[in-house]
């Protein structure tokens, strides 16, 4: 039997830092298939539970580490690259026993641009 190859057109993979700002909106984009409504209720859906597990993490509990892996994942979805790296440093700290304090700091401010940048954009629609 003869091997079939097919040619797959290549699709660059994404920064690990935004580049111009807390969102990656060309990500977001590719991520929603370009649909507008579906945009929205995305970055809807990640300010309310970037705001959520924040509120968790500012206490530091027991599970700190499976929030900041659920945030990371969460953030790189929807192309904020700023809060998967923050989170994931976050992650890393937890996995060590070191002291998480200055890095959920951190991680706050880059929820803290995303948001705003969600915001901002979510009133413009």
């Amino acid at each position: 039997m003869p091997l079939h190859l097919e040619r797959v057109q290549w699709m660059p993979s994404p920064p690990l830092a935004p580049d111009d700002g807390p969102i990656d909106f060309e990500h977001l984009k590719r991520m929603t298939l370009d649909d507008a409504g579906l945009e929205q209720e995305v970055l809807a859906m990640f300010a309310a539970q970037s705001a959520k597990l924040m509120a968790m993490l500012a206490t530091v509990p027991a599970d700190a580490d499976a929030l900041a892996h659920t945030l990371k994942g969460s953030a790189r979805a929807i192309g904020a690259f700023g809060v998967a790296e923050a989170a994931a440093r976050l992650e890393a700290v937890l996995a060590d026993g070191a002291d998480p304090s200055r890095l959920v700091a951190e991680l706050g401010e880059a929820i803290a641009g995303a948001r705003a940048a969600i915001e901002a954009i979510l009133r413009r629609s």
